[in-house]
């Protein structure tokens, strides 16, 4: 039974996989990022679809700048794997939306939640694109989901908190502004500030 999905089933190619798995993450424990891109090269080489490197190999390329590359990646990995988990919809979404790409990004954003409804950030990033469309109503459900799940971050609160307004509910707004107060007054404060509300 392989290891991963993509990966080998036999008992030679287990060990080669392991080794190679495990040489990639070595190599980016000490920052050697070519010599964890050649591992990751070579368990591509021999098992194209293997979703460990294909999800490390984006990960590498987005972190050292080549969007386009990280987004082959992921892209392949996500068309081979639909279902092997929620974080990789959420990457490929966040450098979508990341460069501009809204459409794309909300359908990954959709998946990512699809496959782990409790993934919080995909409901903040899933919520961002979905203002950046002007539908507010759909980023309410978004953002509020995303403050059940983390109820202590500003962040999902103070967006939805604009939101409220582009809904023409500044009482909403206002009772988001109060409960920041609680925890997070800096941020209660620059929502005062901005929208003009006095609480």
């Amino acid at each position: 039974m392989p290891l991963t999905p993509g990966a080998p089933a036999d008992r030679t190619g287990v060990l080669a996989h392991r080794l190679l798995k495990y040489r990639a993450l070595l190599c980016l424990a000490f920052g050697a990022s070519s010599a964890a891109r050649r591992a990751f090269d070579r368990m591509l080489s021999r098992w194209p679809g293997d979703v460990f490197a294909l999800a490390g190999r984006g990960h590498l390329f987005a972190a050292t700048g080549d969007r386009a590359a990280a987004l082959r990646d992921l892209r392949e990995l996500t068309r081979l794997h639909p279902r092997s988990g929620a974080n990789h919809w959420f990457n490929l979404a966040f450098l979508l939306e990341e460069g501009g790409q809204y459409d794309e990004a909300e359908t990954c954003f959709r998946q990512a939640v699809e496959l782990d409804p409790h993934l919080d950030r995909a409901w903040y990033g899933l919520g961002l694109v979905l203002i950046r469309a002007h539908r507010f109503e759909e980023a309410a459900v978004a953002l509020k989901r995303n403050t059940e799940l983390q109820p202590m971050s500003p962040y999902g609160w103070y967006q939805l908190a604009r939101v409220h307004l582009e809904r023409r509910r500044p009482d909403e707004a206002i009772q988001i502004i109060r409960h920041l107060k609680g925890f997070e007054p800096k941020v209660a404060a620059q929502l005062e500030r901005e929208t003009g509300l006095a609480v």
